[in-house]
C-alpha cells in the first residue's frame, strides 16, 4: 500500500516537472491547473503590439506604391509617360 503511494507522487511530481520543463501549466494537489506567470510578458506583448503597429504603417505605404507602379505599367495610352517627359 506504501509502494503504491510513493509511486503515485513519484509520478505526480516527475509530470509536473517535465510540464514546467516545457511551460506547460502545472497540476495541483486536487488536480486543477495553475499558469505560468511570466514576469516580462506583459513587456513582450507591449513591444510587439508596438512593432505590430510600425509593421502596418509600412505595408500600407508600400500597397499605395505598388497601385502608382501598377497604374504606369499599364497605361496603354501614354498619359503618363508624356506627363513624365513633360516634368522633364
Amino acid at each position: 500500500m506504501i509502494a503504491i503511494v510513493v509511486v503515485m507522487t513519484a509520478g505526480w511530481l516527475i509530470g509536473n516537472w517535465i510540464r514546467a520543463k516545457h511551460g506547460y501549466p502545472l497540476e495541483d494537489e486536487w488536480g486543477g491547473k495553475s499558469t505560468r506567470i511570466d514576469a516580462d510578458a506583459d513587456h513582450k506583448i507591449m513591444l510587439l503590439s508596438n512593432e505590430n503597429k510600425t509593421l502596418n504603417g509600412k505595408i500600407g505605404h508600400l500597397e499605395e506604391r505598388v497601385a502608382v507602379l501598377e497604374r504606369i505599367v499599364t497605361d496603354k495610352a501614354g498619359r503618363l509617360s508624356e506627363e513624365i517627359e513633360k516634368l522633364r
